[in-house]
């Protein structure tokens, strides 16, 4: 890594940033702006620590011994730049004072409008999906030991995302202020926008061939393979939710929580597990993880979860909307908004559910990765068999990649 300690400080001065924006939310010193509620000197803050993780990347980029740089390093490049970029706009601001804890946006009215959801929405796009597309095309091939199934496909998913995703936010301010001309842009760009997220989702799946038994053996690639389906949904739902006639019945409903909360747990959740499983034997040189039975239960406390918690939100979310736009023979409404929120009950408890499925998996997870680092050996002889281990003595290791 290029950097030396500026790599701890972008992993210090990023815990800090966690703190700080924390606090501020108890506290009450936000800018009440979705996704971008730290104060401007949170901001400040978190602007230094990026630029220093652009210069540890780019660093070891330009240190590289082999000539050619790999998609997944574009992805991350991509990510990180316009990540950056984002913030930057969508947060100038004046200061109140020195000393205090509150600012005056530059932006106000439709114009604050329009550039929060050009940031919101490509938040969305870059750091959780170009960010994470970047894992994708290294751990699929890398644990299925196979080679991405279309480089070519992969560089044309690259530039198409990153051209196109970047015009999309306007999608989010149908029916309000801003000029119909562009919502329309946005609505537009997002429906094309499903081609080359698919595309990304195939070269992906498509990796797979010749070894699609592996799904049967290795849950790490399970994991994977679930990532790669929930990312082909939600990149399905979002462009059909943003044309505007099916926003008219799910915008302000449940219906976005389901897209999101789809997307975000089984796409960014699924592909994060895989990781952290790849990774933990390989970083405390262990031979695999301290049980494969537990990351099974994992992946299917995970898997009913997302379900539960998506599907319910769907249900709650059409709902919701055909509640909403319900009116009498004289045109008044039908139902109050507190009629939708008592209607909307039952399949709060099934999210709470799936919430809570989802959140034993990640604790089997937490469990499983201790027991690893900590060298504990699996015992799969009878007892009388074998001599139980010392509670500190490492599980033979295998050499590193």
């Amino acid at each position: 890594m290029f950097g030396g300690n500026l790599v701890w400080f972008v992993f210090w001065g990023y815990q800090l940033f966690i703190v700080l924006a924390a606090t501020g939310y108890l506290l009450g010193a936000t800018q009440s702006k979705e996704y971008a509620e730290p104060e401007w000197y949170v901001d400040i803050w978190l602007t230094i620590v990026w630029v220093a993780y652009l210069i540890v990347f780019l660093g070891t980029i330009i240190k590289r011994k082999e000539r050619h740089i790999y998609v997944a390093n574009w992805f991350f490049l991509a990510f990180i730049i316009t990540v950056a970029m984002l913030h930057i706009v969508n947060n100038l601001a004046v200061p109140v004072s020195i000393w205090g804890s509150k600012s005056v946006q530059l932006f106000s009215g439709v114009q604050d409008a329009m550039t929060q959801w050009w940031y919101g929405h490509n938040a969305v796009g870059f750091f959780l999906t170009a960010g994470f597309l970047g894992m994708m095309y290294y751990f699929v091939p890398k644990q299925a030991n196979r080679p991405v199934y279309s480089y070519k496909l992969s560089i044309v998913h690259f530039w198409a995302l990153i051209f196109l995703y970047i015009w999309a936010g306007p999608h989010h301010l149908h029916y309000t202020a801003l000029p119909d001309w562009a919502s329309t842009l946005g609505m537009v760009f997002s429906v094309i926008l499903w081609m080359p997220s698919w595309a990304g989702m195939m070269n992906g799946l498509m990796t797979l061939n010749g070894a699609w038994d592996k799904i049967r053996t290795d849950p790490i690639i399970r994991f994977l393979v679930a990532s790669l389906a929930f990312y082909g949904m939600a990149t399905f739902e979002g462009p059909m939710m943003s044309i505007r006639a099916v926003n008219s019945l799910s915008h302000y409903t449940d219906w976005t929580v389901g897209h999101v909360h789809s997307g975000a747990l089984g796409w960014n959740g699924m592909i994060i597990f895989a990781m952290i499983y790849f990774l933990t034997p390989r970083l405390w040189n262990r031979g695999s993880m301290y049980s494969t039975s537990a990351m099974n239960w994992h992946f299917w406390l995970a898997m009913i979860g997302i379900v539960l918690y998506a599907s319910s939100m769907w249900v709650s979310g059409i709902m919701e909307g055909l509640m909403w736009r319900e009116v009498d023979d004289q045109g008044f409404l039908v139902n109050s908004f507190a009629d939708t929120v008592s209607a909307k009950f039952p399949m709060y408890v099934v999210r709470g559910l799936g919430g809570v499925l989802y959140l034993a998996g990640a604790g089997i997870m937490c469990w499983n990765m201790w027991m690893t680092i900590r060298g504990y050996a699996r015992v799969t002889q009878p007892i009388s068999a074998v001599t139980p281990p010392a509670i500190d003595t490492p599980a033979p290791a295998t050499p590193a990649e």
